[in-house]
């Protein structure tokens, strides 16, 4: 197994984290993959409270293990579930007694969507709280997980001395979310990242055009979708670990065998070059050809502009389904929101626009495909319950 060092505090971190978001339920099942997990070198398990019966699967499980020492266990708590401290400490107290452990090695806030959120937060002492945790051991490293677009990221990670952070990232997603630049700026401020979706939920396994699947083989035969998505991963020096939502020992084998054997900066320019051209031939079947440039922002009607053509162009590769959750997470479940029906077509955008994309054309798009009738009502319920 590979490992890399978290700056802030010296750990050894597998480059393969475990996300046991989909862990399996068959307790004996679970156990077997985790013992083989740490058997071979992987020390980093994430989980959240919100994940159904997720902390005590993990719990029992690892509880099984008695290796507590050899690993780190991160887990998140809901933001919108925070109305005070006390909340917090409900939480937090219910999460170490699922998990069967004294501490937690990385605390994220999750789904931090923007500083605005944060600001609540502080203001309810949940910074105050967590940094009493810190002292006293109970937590390690403080941290969030974030979905939105790449301005929010940069003003996220300058508003607190973030521990650690978590982002989507991936081949196709180098542009979009949190993106290339978002890591730079963790990895400039010595904030390590941990990564989420690597494979976008196994479509980059499974749901490549023929083409694609055709250019990997004729690059190497030997290796599958799945090894050169990685591989991308940790071609990233910056990338502290890459979390994997294993569900078999199959994937588990495969997965360690590449993390025990990838390194960051392998890739050669012909790497590059092909995955320029898988990138080019997946662009192909999006919607709006958006680089998430980000020179059309600000929107002076707060559309973040990347951030609805990423979900549309979703609808491609994902499914309509899919795509509406990603909208909703990323666009609605924020202190303001920032979807697509709020353009009021002013044209400011499309004059810096390097691409020339018709701008207001398909944000109308992107709000007749994203936003139907059930969207306001959806979004009406989720903010109330989250009290945003």
């Amino acid at each position: 197994m590979q490992y890399r060092v978290n700056p802030k505090n010296n750990d050894k971190l597998s480059i393969l984290g475990f996300g046991c978001m989909r862990l399996p339920r068959d307790e004996e099942e679970a156990y077997r993959q985790l013992r083989y997990a740490i058997d071979n070198g992987v020390n980093y398990f994430d989980t959240a409270y919100i994940y159904q019966g997720n902390e005590i699967a993990l719990g029992k499980a690892l509880s099984r293990t008695g290796r507590r020492d050899e690993i780190k266990i991160a887990t998140k708590i809901p933001h919108y579930s925070i109305k005070s401290t006390e909340d917090m400490e409900r939480i937090f107290t219910s999460q170490l007694e699922r998990l069967q452990t004294s501490f937690i090695d990385y605390y994220l806030i999750h789904m931090l969507s923007d500083v605005k959120v944060w600001d609540r937060l502080s203001r309810l002492g949940a910074a105050a709280w967590l940094e009493e945790k810190k002292k006293c051991g109970k937590i390690k490293n403080i941290g969030f997980s974030y979905h939105g677009g790449r301005q929010d990221i940069i003003s996220l990670l300058d508003i607190y001395d973030w521990d650690f952070c978590m982002i989507q990232y991936n081949y196709l997603d180098e542009s979009n979310q949190a993106g290339k630049t978002g890591l730079l700026y963790a990895s400039s401020k010595a904030v390590p990242v941990m990564v989420m979706e690597p494979l976008r939920g196994g479509k980059l396994v499974d749901s490549l055009p023929k083409e694609v699947y055709q250019i990997f083989r004729q690059a190497n035969p030997s290796r599958t979708p799945a090894e050169w998505a990685l591989r991308w991963i940790w071609n990233h020096k910056e990338v502290a670990t890459a979390l994997s939502g294993m569900n078999s020992m199959e994937m588990l084998k495969e997965n360690i065998r590449i993390a025990n054997d990838a390194k960051a900066d392998e890739f050669t320019a012909e790497d590059e070059a092909m995955f320029k051209k898988v990138r080019e031939i997946l662009l192909k079947t999006i919607k709006v050809p958006c680089t998430g440039c980000g020179y059309c922002l600000p929107c002076p009607n707060g559309v973040d502009i990347p951030v609805c053509f990423s979900c549309l162009n979703d609808i491609a590769i994902e499914g309509g389904f899919n795509a509406f959750l990603k909208y909703l997470m990323q666009t609605t479940m924020r202190s303001e929101p920032i979807n697509a029906s709020r353009c009021v077509k002013c044209g400011r955008c499309e004059k810096k626009c390097p691409q020339a994309i018709p701008i207001m054309k398909s944000l109308e798009q992107a709000a007749k495909s994203l936003e139907p009738f059930f969207y306001k009502p959806a979004a009406y319920i989720i903010k109330k319950y989250m009290k945003l």
